[in-house]
């Protein structure tokens, strides 16, 4: 098994091949995706332990023993990897941090909200609502112009915390199976953690762990957040962090507040707020006090923030790893 020095090297070497190379499709095509793997694990699980004529106690606890059977699986298979990569010495840090490449999305997420903007300005509205559609769950068709871009920004924020800066953070202080574990979770919120009749009761567990393990990450993610527009010409990081005081305790959720008004104050933007999902309208605090009628050149803006964020993310942890060498 990998030392915590040499998981931090990992985490390091992993955030650097997934933002240079991504997920290769051929590999996607070929093999799938752990998220594929461990989403299929979760969906045969919902099809047999969520039964809707069960009532809501044994449903949540149908629930609980799901997830425990997909950590349980997704803990064993990356211990078992984990231990076979300590046992190669540095062959098997360079294969450990293959793998934890699969963890993060630097890449994907960047090139998804790049879209928007390009299709914003090539094919007009109805090009962005196609674009935004695959990173938010939220009826394109209410969307105007600017909802498209907040609806991007507010992806790229929130995407940022639990799409990167949470696996780093589970990956840096638990290795391959820390990551692994948390990636899990995560995948069990998105499949099941919803408030809908299906979901509700047998989804509780997977919702209220998913919360818990994102604080950490959502408060750094936050963090980087103000730091990096500090160096981004035309953000503000004292705007970051006015409106990371102000605003971001008063979201509906306990963890996507704090990169969402980070990312409106540094771009001097108004996001959240109320947002119609499907047919349901949710009303929500709005992050930030700036302009609500947001651009595809504030998508762009926003993208160079999160490039230096992600930067300094690799630059944290290279200085972790440093000093956890010295130690």
């Amino acid at each position: 098994m990998l030392h915590p020095p040499d998981s931090l090297l990992v985490l390091v070497l992993a955030l650097v091949v997934e933002a240079m190379l991504g997920y290769p499709d051929r590999l996607y095509r070929l093999a799938g995706h752990p998220v594929t793997w461990i989403g299929q694990l979760i969906a045969a699980l919902d099809r047999g332990l969520n039964r809707e004529a069960d009532p809501a106690g044994r449903r949540r606890a149908a629930g609980v023993l799901a997830l425990a059977l997909v950590l349980g699986a997704t803990g064993l298979a990356a211990l078992a990897l984990a231990l076979a990569c300590g046992g190669l010495g540095t062959p098997g840090l360079a294969l450990c941090a293959l793998l934890a490449a699969s963890l993060p999305a630097q890449r994907s997420l960047h090139d998804h909200v790049a879209r928007v903007a390009a299709d914003l300005e090539r094919d007009g509205l109805s090009g962005g609502r196609r674009a935004v559609a695959m990173i938010v769950g939220r009826n394109p068709e209410t969307l105007d112009e600017a909802a498209v871009c907040r609806a991007a920004i507010e992806s790229l924020a929130e995407n940022f915390s639990d799409g990167i800066v949470a696996p780093a953070f589970w990956l840096g202080a638990g290795g391959l199976p820390g990551g692994a574990l948390y990636k899990a979770i995560n995948t069990a919120d998105s499949m099941i953690g919803h408030r809908t009749p299906r979901h509700e009761a047998f989804g509780w567990a997977a919702a209220r762990l998913d919360d818990l393990v994102n604080l950490p990450a959502s408060r750094l993610s936050a963090g980087l957040v103000v730091a990096a527009a500090a160096l981004t010409p035309g953000a503000s990081a004292r705007g970051a962090l006015a409106a990371v005081r102000r605003d971001a305790r008063r979201h509906r959720s306990p963890n996507a507040g704090w990169p969402e008004a980070a990312m409106a104050g540094a771009l001097g933007l108004r996001l959240a707020g109320p947002r119609v999902y499907g047919a349901t309208r949710v009303e929500d605090a709005w992050m930030g006090s700036g302009r609500a009628e947001a651009t595809a050149g504030d998508v762009v803006r926003a993208l160079a923030l999160y490039r230096r964020a992600c930067l300094l993310l690799w630059g944290l942890a290279a200085a972790l790893a440093d000093a956890a060498l010295l130690a």
